[in-house]
């Protein structure tokens, strides 16, 4: 074995095996030739490097003595002289050696640059490439470097370099074809992802980060009005194969959209129970239409029920209907993927007066109020003057937003910490502040405080962040003896937080965590009763978005190993 194919490794690979030896000649890049082979004249009598190493090249690949093992590395060497055994390593090319013929059109429409390590990242080159023109073996590589921050912080793995490169290279159809490819609801995605991975955005170190969902959104736009121009609409296929099993998914937001996505792709036989009279869960009933156009949900929630779905509406599942009886009635498996349709309350004096308002019901009221069946209407609120908005998430700042729309001359968050540490979307508070929603930041409600049993104002507290830092990370907020003041409002909407109504789980027993959730095994999100997995908000408590389609996904995987009798486990960890 020769370790290095530069030209002292390849001329000793040829000495040896022209003595009759049997040659391994291993070197760590996907070419021999070592520098020599990259340079253009030698040092120091500037001779043509290429007229001197090319037959040396030529002359190893037509030794039959000789096998070269490019991108390998050692590992291990054990034995004694004589009896050596070595360990090796072989780095992936991600090209077909036996295939390839160096024609370089992969080259010539590859929409991915690098950096040039040879030329010191001054110049940059194609992620697929040759590395010299003699290079032997004489086909092309893919060089990848580590995981992308990017792709790392997106819980769906969504290959965010790929199409963000088909993008800049004009190609819209294909780099939507990378998007769908992991996430079913891609273009919802791209209307109210929180964006994890613009966070991690190496960009961001420079300047802005790359605005990942902003281009996932134009991807698949753009690809839509090029199917209209060209008269042709792409609707999903359902499965070429069909099974006979039958799958219960209750609930029909992200997770359970996600997990039929898959399962029906699968061909599995699948049914969504929707509670509500619409399908889309939160999404229908938690974001505003102004953040997610009613016309997007409809059709990606379409394009899944195309794959062959079933939808059952006003189908509650709990004391009439079991998850038990649905085991019994020929499901094989059943997906808890109930979403977080309930208020959490601050529990202070007052809460019961009129014009205070779980959050949660506010913003469903808003947002059903014209897609609900005529004969059992819900009814737009009836939005006070001055609103106060007690929270700081997403949600708080739909309901403001949604409060001004309806009418209110003021509105109002009042935040117990300061702006920085707000979880809201940056985006969305500027959006809020652009529309004329005030804040009113290190300010607590102690009380509400009313008049004939209707609110007439809060009595507040105000905060300072101490040193300690809480669960969350963030700096623990203390009250300021005798800081008490009231602040008039007639209207004050709850939103700090919200919890999964656990009646689907009435009849069949199934173990809870401490939080009062569903107890699952992290990596196969299986619960305490066989057959039963869980996975979104019912495990978790709230999230995002793409946190539960993410769910849905690893949820129909472990449903999919389950029915097969194969290892729920094996092969899989869990998110971190």
């Amino acid at each position: 074995m020769v370790c290095g194919g530069g030209i002292a490794g390849i001329q000793s690979a040829l000495d040896l095996a022209n003595s009759g030896f049997k040659v391994y000649l291993v070197e760590k890049s996907p070419t021999i030739g070592g520098k020599m082979a990259q340079l253009d004249k030698t040092f120091p009598t500037g001779d043509c490097a290429t007229c001197i190493i090319s037959p040396k090249l030529v002359e190893c690949t037509r030794n039959l003595n000789i096998d070269i093992l490019p991108q390998t590395q050692i590992e291990a060497v054990t034995g004694e002289p004589g009896r050596y055994r070595v360990k090796l390593r072989r780095k992936a090319r991600y090209v077909d050696i036996t295939r390839c013929n160096a024609c370089g059109d992969c080259e010539k429409v590859c929409p991915v640059r690098v950096p040039d390590e040879f030329n010191r990242g001054l110049a940059a080159k194609t992620a697929i490439h040759k590395v010299t023109a003699q290079a032997v073996p004489n086909a092309y590589v893919i060089e990848k470097r580590d995981r992308p921050p990017c792709m790392s912080a997106c819980p769906l793995d969504q290959n965010v370099q790929a199409y963000v490169a088909l993008i800049a290279a004009g190609k819209f159809a294909e780099a939507a074809d990378i998007i769908r490819k992991d996430n079913p609801l891609p273009l919802i995605c791209g209307y109210v992802c929180h964006r994890p991975c613009e966070s991690e955005c190496q960009q961001g170190r420079y300047g802005e980060a790359v605005s990942i969902r902003a281009l996932k959104r134009f991807a698949l736009e753009a690809e839509s009005r090029e199917q209209k121009a060209e008269s042709r609409q792409t609707s999903p296929a359902p499965s070429s194969v069909r099974r006979e099993e039958r799958i219960a998914i209750i609930g029909s937001g992200p997770a359970g959209l996600g997990a039929a996505d898959y399962l029906a792709r699968k061909g599995y036989r699948v049914t969504i129970f929707e509670a509500m009279s619409v399908p889309g869960g939160m999404m229908r009933a938690g974001i505003p239409d102004f953040r997610l156009p009613r016309s997007v949900l409809d059709s990606q929630i379409q394009d899944i029920l195309d794959l062959g779905v079933e939808l059952k509406l006003n189908s509650p599942i709990g004391d009439e209907r079991s998850i038990d009886l649905l085991l019994d009635n020929g499901y094989k498996a059943v997906f808890a993927a109930v979403g977080a349709q309930k208020s959490v309350g601050l529990g202070i004096e007052g809460e019961d007066l009129q014009g205070v308002t779980p959050g949660i019901d506010f913003i469903k009221q808003v947002n059903l109020a014209e897609v609900e069946s005529p004969d059992s209407p819900v009814r737009r609120p009836v939005i006070g003057e001055r609103v106060a908005v007690i929270g700081a998430g997403n949600a708080a700042m739909d309901i403001a937003r949604s409060a001004v729309r309806l009418g209110a001359k003021d509105v109002t968050v009042i935040y117990r910490r300061t702006k920085r540490e707000m979880p809201a979307d940056p985006v969305e508070v500027e959006d809020a502040l652009r529309e004329g929603v005030r804040f009113v930041f290190l300010t607590n409600p102690k009380r509400f405080v009313g008049t004939d049993g209707k609110l007439t104002g809060i009595e507040c507290v105000k905060m300072q962040l101490s040193e300690e830092k809480d669960a969350s990370g963030r700096r623990r907020p203390e009250a300021i003896e005798g800081s008490e003041h009231v602040l008039d409002f007639d209207e004050a909407i709850i939103a700090t937080g919200q919890v999964p109504n656990m009646g689907f789980a009435a009849g069949t027993e199934l173990a809870v965590n401490k939080r009062g959730l569903l107890d699952v095994d992290p990596v196969t999100l299986a619960t305490s009763r066989p057959g039963v997995f869980a996975g979104g908000d019912v495990v978790a408590g709230a999230g995002t978005l793409s946190e539960a389609v993410a769910a849905g996904r690893r949820a129909a995987e472990s449903i999919h190993r389950f029915i097969k009798g194969e290892d729920l486990a094996e092969g899989r960890s869990a998110d971190p």
